[in-house]
């Protein structure tokens, strides 16, 4: 079931929350919350049931593990250990046979000459996030952070619907402590106002803004990946089509799991927050799916060793962790090399700071100039990284990044030549070339340009949803940043007949934009 559709909009979220504030009201909150995780079962059951029971051994195993190391038995610390790093490695062969097998296999295959037996494997959905999620939850176990041992609260941790498919990756001192709290089980006006308003921005992000600008990037990436030679324009029209799709597809679900969360009283962490406002490659890792980054950093990064142990070790951490990440996207060669891409960047990021606080200790000031320039530098290289990550394999994302480069030519589409005075052009040597991918057919090239232009402008400039949110705490902040604050406090919203206007009519557009009902794209990571 998706968030942007008429079933779960109109039935699933109207009855589930019908019914849990009725329980509620009664004073049975043991009842109220049983009734939520029967109806997460049911959200995530709903594509698959079969994988229900997969989720819920997850779930059992987890928690018995959590719940043994979390006891006092430091007199075996080799007991411990061991039971800590067979619960991880459950965790880790789960997702590993699920999403990763076929990949090596097939490798090995290839490579090392072995004959595995390769079938389709179809991959649970949200297997990576409730597995990293709980695995969270083991570390913290042996490491004394958490003494949970309600086993209700523990599956609304792992199973509650809003974060349950694509995140955010929920702590469980973020969580847990919510449930134990009388407040949320008696309906609050102000917190289903707050929360169904942030659902409706998302939804306007995701079936209005992200959907359709995917209508421009589908068809170039599918062309080049079924080996059609693009040229300059079409490639960068189609990588910026692709940048901005995944930013509001992303950006709509982080928001409408939000506010789901609120319209039940529950605080989620922010997993978003304008990263194409970024100025270095390490401020975008703070801004784009930060709950991620937050559990790359903490398990995995500072794990290994961090930057403890000098430099050197500290950017081949860097480029373990980030290259991890970008297998945890999927099982292909070219998340791997995106999530190198990324590691590469971040130490060159590090180090360019570590030479300009030896050479200019004393330049801490930003012109309006340098700022342009850092946001354009990390903008444009973020742009080049989503075409490898956008690529079914290698071959297409090396040809898309030629046709980038110019290596194919910059000629203009022949249906642009009247408009900007074809004449003119010819003869400073522009050439026109006819496309089978911008002529009126597929869509009109024009419309396109205007849509890019005004997706570019609404991330630039326009204020994020935790901004306009921002009187009225509307998610949990994760990190030392603190959300920028407006200026403007009229861009600030408030239950008004104003904002009421503007709500209801994104509402509007959104609703009558569900006729054609797509997946989010992190549904496949």
């Amino acid at each position: 079931m998706l968030f942007n559709s008429y079933q779960f909009i109109f039935l699933f979220l109207p009855v589930t929350i019908f019914v849990f504030f009725r329980i509620g009201r009664l004073g049975h909150a043991n009842a109220a919350l049983s009734w939520l995780v029967l109806a997460s079962f049911f959200f995530y059951g709903w594509w698959n049931p079969v994988y229900l029971g997969l989720i819920l051994l997850s779930i059992i195993f987890n928690y018995l593990f959590g719940f043994i190391l979390s006891k006092e038995i430091t007199q075996f610390p080799f007991l411990k250990k061991s039971m800590l790093v067979l619960g991880v490695a459950f965790n880790i062969g789960l997702i590993g046979y699920f999403k990763y097998f076929n990949f090596f296999a097939v490798n090995a295959n290839a490579y090392v000459g072995t004959n595995f037996s390769v079938e389709e494997i179809i991959l649970p959905l949200a297997i990576s996030f409730f597995t990293f999620q709980q695995i969270t939850y083991l570390v913290d176990a042996y490491q004394g952070k958490t003494k949970e041992y309600n086993f209700l609260h523990y599956c609304l941790f792992v199973t509650f619907f809003p974060q349950l498919i694509a995140g955010p990756i929920v702590h469980h001192s973020e969580m847990l402590p919510q449930f134990s709290k009388k407040h949320i089980y008696i309906f609050s006006n102000r917190n289903f106002t707050i929360g169904l308003t942030i659902f409706i921005i998302g939804l306007f992000k995701k079936v209005v803004l992200a959907d359709n600008v995917a209508f421009y990037s589908t068809p170039i990436f599918d062309a080049a990946n079924d080996g059609l030679i693009l040229t300059f324009y079409e490639a960068w029209f189609g990588a910026l089509a692709y940048t901005f799709q995944l930013y509001f597809d992303f950006s709509g679900y982080s928001d409408m799991a939000i506010g789901l969360a609120r319209m039940f009283g529950i605080l989620l962490p922010v997993n978003f927050h304008s990263p194409y406002k970024a100025e270095s490659i390490i401020d975008f890792w703070s801004r784009w799916h930060i709950t991620l980054s937050r559990f790359l950093r903490d398990y995995v990064y500072i794990p290994m060793g961090g930057s403890r142990k000098g430099v050197a070790h500290r950017y081949i951490n860097l480029m373990l962790t980030m290259l991890l990440g970008g297998l945890w996207h999927g099982a292909g060669w070219t998340f791997v090399i995106w999530g190198g891409i990324h590691g590469l960047y971040l130490v060159i990021n590090h180090a360019w700071r570590v030479i300009t606080n030896i050479f200019f200790p004393h330049d801490r000031e930003k012109s309006t100039l340098n700022t342009i320039m850092a946001r354009s530098i990390t903008f444009f290289i973020v742009v080049i990284s989503w075409v490898i990550f956008r690529s079914d394999n290698i071959d297409s994302a090396f040809n898309f990044l030629s046709s980038m480069s110019g290596a194919n030519g910059i000629p203009l589409p022949a249906i642009l030549k009247n408009s900007l005075g074809g004449s003119n052009f010819s003869l400073l040597g522009v050439n026109f070339y006819y496309s089978e991918l911008f002529n009126r057919k597929y869509f009109n090239p024009n419309a396109a340009i205007i849509w890019l232009l005004g997706l570019m402008l609404i991330v630039n400039f326009a204020p994020n949803t935790q901004q306009i949110m921002s009187r009225y705490i509307p998610a949990l902040l994760t990190t030392k940043w603190k959300a920028d604050t407006l200026r403007k406090n009229w861009l600030k919203w408030k239950p008004s007949n104003v904002w009421s206007i503007i709500i209801s009519f994104l509402a509007i557009i959104s609703i009558l934009s569900l006729t054609q009902v797509s997946e989010f794209l992190y549904f496949q990571f």
